[in-house]
């Protein structure tokens, strides 16, 4: 297992907890920041053991955005323009691909990649008053991590243009109200952990992971028959496969499920493959 510097993982119970760990830079993103997550979540699905992932940051902050200790020249590049492509992205086109449910527990300020980091998760919880926002044309930059792709499919185009062509921060209950978040918390990885456990001890892992992918791949199709295309494969392939048997017999016979099957044992639905 890789030894990581700027993160933290620990998992107990099915649930993984990733911690953002520069807790005296406010845990800023940093080139090995990304490296570090990238490669965990290049690797996350292999291990069945996660059932549920929980993203928080060290100390007071979640993440106070790129580390700008290098100035004005934070985001030059010797790349070429056609070579460049933003860190951010990176990871956040890797967390698009995650089968596990993913909750952001933002435990303090949240703004620029600090909060662009966080949309392709599944839940945000934050903690209530917290300093968020995409604060991008404040800094002479644009938005990244592809939020350009994930933030107006969140909230809608005019919420998603309004917060960032101003670049202001964004109250908490706002937040919550535009459906940016789904909570907001004194305690946010205390309701994370909360919401992990419902999922990670009452649902089945091969039901959550067709769910994480079936709801965000078909945001991007033209038709909801794509969406009944996939479902009817599930659906065909869950009822010849144990984890149905057992939620249904188990709802027959009045008792908690014990699902057994695996997400390694889930077939690529949204492929053309059986």
């Amino acid at each position: 297992m890789r030894l990581y510097e700027t993160i933290k993982t620990e998992l107990s119970d099915g649930i993984l907890t990733l911690t953002l760990n520069r807790p005296e830079k406010m845990n800023a993103y940093t080139e090995k920041m990304n490296d570090e997550l990238l490669h965990f979540y290049q690797n996350v699905n292999g291990d069945d053991a996660v059932r549920v992932i929980v993203v928080t940051g060290a100390g007071r902050a979640f993440c106070a955005g790129m580390d700008l200790s290098d100035g004005g020249s934070t985001f030059a590049s010797e790349q070429s323009a056609e070579e460049y492509r933003d860190l951010g992205g990176q990871v956040s086109n890797q967390v698009y691909e995650v089968k596990k449910p993913i909750i952001a527990a933002i435990n303090g300020p949240a703004v620029g990649i600090g909060m662009t980091m966080t949309l392709p998760m599944d839940i945000r919880i934050v903690k209530k008053d917290a300093k968020i926002g995409f604060v991008f044309g404040r800094r002479g930059i644009g938005p990244e991590a592809s939020s350009g792709w994930f933030l107006p499919r969140i909230v809608g185009i005019g919420k998603a243009l309004e917060w960032t062509l101003t670049g202001r921060y964004i109250p908490t209950a706002e937040a919550v109200e535009a459906g940016l978040m789904q909570y907001e918390s004194e305690d946010p990885l205390e309701k994370a952990y909360e919401i992990a456990r419902d999922i990670a001890e009452n649902t089945a892992a091969t039901s959550n992971s067709f769910t994480r992918q079936l709801l965000w791949k078909m945001l991007g199709v033209d038709h909801p028959h794509e969406s009944h295309l996939a479902e009817s494969k599930f659906l065909h392939w869950a009822g010849q496969n144990a984890d149905a048997d057992e939620g249904i017999q188990s709802f027959v016979d009045k008792r908690k499920a014990e699902f057994p099957m695996k997400v390694s044992e889930l077939p690529d639905f949204f492929n053309g493959k059986k």
